[in-house]
């Protein structure tokens, strides 16, 4: 590395090899990178190492822990977290360099906006083209402990951030069904662990609207096929959450 920003990179991994070259590419000006690692079972922690990421194995955890041990391992003021299938753009890295050179105030939290690809096009509108995303943020804050929708604690006051995150969260769509089929059992047990509970007419009604808010509502339709596609899954996934609250649990 040639160029240092005094900032720390933290990303929370589980099998990540064939995506988290390219994110660890895109920070190299970092000061420091700490990838979490859930107990990867193929080449993550190698890769992360060669690049000259630290590596903290947090086994059996959630992404929110992973994420909380790593930055309090973390030697720098400025936190961006990470995820392995994103790509930090160039505007992005320069928006770090002006705020890092400034003050340091504690409590601070930043958004960034995340630009997502999948099935083969960027999705521009619906939910996944105003995706504004928490990760830029003062070291002294933690994550929650949920296993789906982890965020940051007692946030008073967040601010944009100009440059982008490049999201390509999905491989395929296969693969985005079975990510679904995971989180959705995850988001289950969160809502059942707060005490919720749920009816059929909601395992009817919910993925019905989620539908509508997605392709009508917030325009998804305008991304065509792969708007509509996308659509269908989301409704899918909230079916699958729901009817798996709505059944005993294990």
């Amino acid at each position: 590395m040639t160029e240092h920003i005094p900032i720390t990179v933290v990303i929370a991994t589980l099998n990540e090899a064939p995506r988290l070259g390219a994110a660890l590419d895109t920070v190299r000006w970092a000061d420091e990178v700490i990838v979490a690692d859930a107990g990867s079972t193929d080449d993550t922690a190698d890769i992360a190492r060669s690049a000259g990421a630290r590596v903290l194995t947090i086994a059996g955890r959630t992404i929110g822990a992973q994420r909380n041990a790593a930055i309090a391992g973390a030697r720098n003021p400025w936190i961006l977290a990470l995820d392995a299938d994103e790509i930090v753009t160039p505007e992005l890295k320069d928006s770090l360099a002006r705020l890092v050179s400034g003050p340091f105030r504690a409590g601070a939290a930043y958004r960034v906006r995340s630009r997502n690809w999948h099935l083969g096009t960027e999705l521009r509108h619906g939910p996944w083209g105003r995706d504004w995303k928490v990760r830029v943020f003062s070291s002294d804050q933690r994550y929650t402990a949920h296993r789906v929708h982890e965020r940051l604690q007692n946030l008073e006051h967040v601010e944009p951030l100009a440059g982008d995150l490049l999201h390509y969260p999905y491989r395929d769509l296969p693969h985005h069904v079975m990510k679904i089929a995971k989180y959705s059992r995850w988001a289950a047990d969160d809502l059942r662990a707060r005490g919720r509970r749920t009816t059929p007419l909601d395992v009817l009604v919910r993925p019905f609207w989620r539908f509508v808010r997605d392709y009508l509502v917030f325009g998804g339709w305008r991304d065509g096929r792969a708007g509509f596609v996308v659509s269908v899954v989301s409704a899918f996934s909230v079916f699958c959450k729901y009817a798996t609250l709505l059944l005993p649990g294990d």
